[in-house]
């Protein structure tokens, strides 16, 4: 039986959204239970309602393939990761990392150097993923062993990480927010400069002061000796074992894609745990396969080291496909678009258009669960509103950038933050509150909005800005 589609109203499209709040708060909050389940009821609820406007199962499936299917690279990347955190850890690649960490930084400016080090090697390779993975993994392991909370250490990571992964001409959200918006990638630099400077800021002032609570930590004597005897009398630590996280953040520079420059790493550290470390091939397949258990006789050694492994990304790689049928089922069925539409038509200024466009890439980083769709959709839906208030594309994929780019991260459930959690073993809501150059850059961009400081309008040298669209 055939029936007629209908638009769904802001009220049907609402249903889903509210219903997932209300089942996280008591699964996360009160129950302390994972955000699948909720995540799952809520694509049902968002079907029903699809179905009951005259939608077709047929279709809502389609688009919930269809938006799987944006992930899938993003997938591969999570399990190669796994892999290569496994066998490194066994290769004492991240035990020779975290080691000399202990060595050579100071709990006072660890937290500052986090930060600037991240930001070096994300402009690099454009990838926040792929910082967190090599060097993140060591930080959170050198921040333990000085005494920093690991919620502080892994905000100054992706502090970091994020500053390249929006700034680098290398970064894949760099090149689609321009992209979006009709305007071009120099133009888009040079205009984010703008946020990103003051953010980037007011986080190293902030990282820095917090550091100096940490300059007398009790873990900065003996504690620490013994950690880097447990470290050293379990694993060959030599520093051409710093040699293979430079080998793959180089073959990222040059531009190698993700996947193999990820996978040689994983294959690298393989062959330095046979060679180096005298590890059988059982116990490096092991390794790969589902992580390492250490055995150092040094309780805090061991909980840096038992990690990595295909299956520790499986959790995560079902929690991205959850959240992702929920933004499947709500793109194809209009509910996304009706949501941000209602928006733009309490829009009465400037500085309105601009908050409306950042609060949407926030929520479509919750309720599609992935950075390239909050970057897309925001920015599909509001281009010919900023062309009609004479405001120039620049403007638009700068406010992308500030908020779908950075906040990707703070959601669990976003591929973003899934992937962040499972790789620096962090909460993001525990990290959320200090990663500062994350929350205070679009706290940025929507003052600028208002203020109208650096807004840039149109004007007729303009006329040949490209109006192309994306299609996702």
């Amino acid at each position: 039986m055939n029936r007629q589609k209908k638009e769904i109203p802001l009220s049907g499209a609402l249903i889903p959204v509210v219903f997932l709040i209300i089942a996280l708060f008591f699964t996360i909050a009160i129950f302390k239970q994972q955000a699948h389940i909720p995540l799952i009821f809520a694509t049902a609820v968002a079907a029903i309602v699809a179905i009951a406007y005259g939608y077709h199962w047929t279709e809502l499936r389609k688009g919930m393939i269809k938006s799987i299917a944006l992930a899938l690279n993003a997938i591969l990347i999570l399990m190669i990761i796994g892999t290569m955190i496994g066998t490194w850890i066994k290769a004492g690649i991240v035990p020779s990392m975290i080691y000399y960490g202990l060595k050579l930084l100071s709990p006072t400016y660890f937290l500052t150097a986090t930060l600037l080090i991240c930001s070096i090697v994300s402009l690099g390779t454009g990838s926040s993923w792929a910082t967190a993975g090599t060097v993140g993994v060591a930080f959170i392991g050198i921040g333990k062993g000085l005494g920093i909370p690991v919620q502080i250490v892994a905000g100054a990571i992706i502090s970091g990480a994020y500053f390249g992964d929006k700034m680098s001409p290398l970064s894949d959200t760099t090149n689609l927010a321009p992209a979006v918006a009709g305007t071009d990638i120099f133009s888009h630099i040079r205009h984010m400069i703008y946020t990103t400077t003051p953010g980037y800021i007011i986080s190293i002032i902030l990282y820095t002061i917090i550091g100096f609570r940490f300059r007398s930590s009790e873990l900065t004597t003996g504690n620490i000796d013994i950690m880097l005897s447990a470290l050293k009398g379990n694993f060959t630590i030599h520093p051409l074992l710093l040699v293979p996280p430079v080998i793959v953040i180089i073959m990222v520079i040059k531009k190698i894609p993700a996947l193999p420059a990820l996978f040689s790493g994983s294959v690298l550290g393989a062959l330095i745990a046979g060679f180096v470390q005298s590890a059988p091939l059982p116990d490096i397949i092991t390794a790969a396969y589902s992580g390492v258990t250490a055995n150092t006789g040094n309780a805090l050694v061991d909980e840096l080291l038992n990690r990595g492994g295909l299956l520790s990304m499986m959790q995560t790689i079902t929690l991205v496909m959850c959240a992702l049928s929920l933004g499947g089922v709500m793109e194809q069925a209009g509910m996304l678009g009706t949501i941000a539409g209602a928006m733009l038509k309490r829009v009465k200024s400037t500085g309105g258009l601009i908050t409306t466009t950042i609060l949407s890439c926030i929520g479509m980083n919750a309720f599609a669960s992935d950075q390239y769709l909050a970057i897309v959709i925001p920015g599909r839906m509001y281009k010919d509103a900023f062309r009609k208030r004479g405001l120039h594309p620049k403007n638009l994929s700068r406010c992308l950038e500030d908020s779908g780019t950075l906040t990707s991260s703070l959601i669990p459930w976003n591929t973003g933050g899934a992937f962040m959690h499972v790789t620096l073993t962090v909460s993001p809501l525990a990290y959320m509150p200090y990663a500062f150059f994350n929350l205070i850059t679009p706290l940025i961009s929507i003052i600028y909005g208002y203020t109208g400081f650096t807004i840039t309008k149109l004007d007729k040298n303009d006329t040949d800005i490209i109006e192309d669209d994306i299609t996702i």
